[in-house]
C-alpha cells in the first residue's frame, strides 16, 4: 500500500475479460478516443474511422496503457446559446465505435481497449468484438439492461456517479461540501449495490467520481480535494479531469477574465490529474497522454517513496 498524506493506494488486481490489470503500483493511463461530432473536446477531429485509429495507435505509441473509445458525446448544453450533446441510437453508437474498435485489435490485438457507452447492446456488441471494459458514465442506471450486460460479458467495467442526466446539470441547485460527498459516496454505494446483484463481481468493479457530471464548476474542487474519501468504499478510483469545464473557470484570471478554452487547458489538465493521483486515482482519463503520462511517472516516484506493501 502506497500513503502520502494519510491517502492511501492499495495494490490489487483488476480483473478484465479476457486478463487482468495490477492496479496502484503505478499509475496508469486511459487515452480518449472520441468518435463524435460534437465533444467538447476535439469532437469531430476522429469521426473518420481510419483517423480515429490512427489516433488510437499514437496513443498507444505516446505510453496509454488503454484506450477508452467513445462514440457519443455527454456534453450538457450549458453555454449561453450553445446545445447540449445529440442523443444517439444503439445502432448509429455501434456504426460509428466497432470499426474503430475492430481497427484498433487488428492493428495492436495486445492493446485493452475500454468503451465508453451506456447501452446494453452496444457493450455486448463491443465485448463481442474485443473490448475488455465498459465504462458505463450511468453507474448502470440509464438502460435498466446495462447491469446484466455487463455481467454477462464478464468485462471489467467503470461505473460512473452522474448526478442525474446532461440535460438536467444547469438547473441543479448547488449543495454544500459536505452534502455533495454525501451524495456520491451514497451514488457509488447504490451503483455497487446494482452492479454485485446483477452478478459483476467486485474484483471487476472500478469506480468513478464522476467529475462535471451533474457537479457545479467549484463544486468539482472539493470533491478533487476529498477524493480519498472514496476509496472507504473498497474499489480502486477512475479520475477523468481532464480539459473540463471546471478547470477553464479556474485559469480565468490568466485568459483576461474568461474561462480558458479547451485548447488552453493542458496544463491545468496535468495540474488536475496530479491532484487526483495523490488523492488516490489508480487510472487517469486524459486527451494528451504524452505529458499526463510523464507527470503520472513523477508522482507515482513521490507515492512510491512510502514504500509499497
Amino acid at each position: 500500500m502506497t500513503q502520502v498524506n494519510g491517502i492511501s493506494r492499495s495494490v490489487t488486481e483488476w480483473k478484465l475479460r479476457t486478463r487482468s490489470l495490477e492496479l496502484g503500483r503505478r499509475t496508469l493511463v486511459m487515452g480518449v478516443v472520441n468518435i463524435t461530432p460534437d465533444s467538447f473536446s476535439d469532437g469531430g477531429s476522429y469521426l473518420d474511422a481510419e483517423a480515429a485509429v490512427e489516433h488510437a495507435l499514437r496513443l498507444l505509441e505516446e505510453g496509454a496503457d488503454l484506450l477508452d473509445l467513445g462514440a457519443e458525446s455527454t456534453r450538457p448544453g450549458t453555454r449561453v446559446g450553445a446545445a447540449a450533446a445529440e442523443t444517439l441510437g444503439a445502432e448509429e453508437e455501434q456504426a460509428r465505435l466497432l470499426p474503430v474498435l475492430e481497427g484498433v485489435r487488428a492493428a495492436k490485438p495486445e492493446a485493452i481497449v475500454s468503451v465508453d457507452t451506456y447501452k446494453a447492446s452496444t457493450a455486448r456488441a463491443a465485448a463481442a468484438a474485443g473490448a475488455e471494459i465498459i465504462n458505463d458514465v450511468s453507474g448502470l442506471e440509464w438502460d435498466k439492461d446495462m447491469a446484466r450486460a455487463c455481467a454477462e460479458t464478464g468485462c471489467g467495467v467503470v461505473l460512473m456517479h452522474s448526478r442525474g442526466r446532461p440535460d438536467e446539470w444547469g438547473s441543479q441547485e448547488q449543495l454544500k461540501p459536505d452534502e455533495l460527498l454525501t451524495v456520491v459516496r451514497q451514488g457509488l454505494e447504490g451503483i455497487l449495490a446494482r452492479a454485485t446483484a446483477a452478478g459483476i463481481a467486485l474484483d471487476r468493479i472500478v469506480l468513478d467520481a464522476g467529475y462535471g457530471f451533474g457537479k457545479r464548476f467549484e463544486e468539482n474542487f472539493m470533491l478533487l480535494a476529498r477524493q480519498g474519501e472514496l476509496l472507504e468504499l473498497g474499489r480502486p478510483l477512475l479520475a477523468g479531469v481532464s480539459r473540463k469545464s471546471f478547470l477553464g473557470h479556474a485559469v480565468a484570471p490568466r485568459h483576461e477574465g474568461r474561462p480558458a478554452p479547451v485548447d488552453a487547458r493542458e496544463i491545468a489538465s496535468v495540474a488536475a490529474m496530479v491532484t487526483a493521483i495523490l488523492h488516490g486515482a489508480s487510472i487517469v482519463r486524459v486527451h494528451a497522454v504524452k505529458p499526463a503520462v510523464e507527470g503520472a511517472l513523477v508522482v507515482d516516484e513521490v507515492l512510491n517513496a512510502g514504500g509499497l506493501d
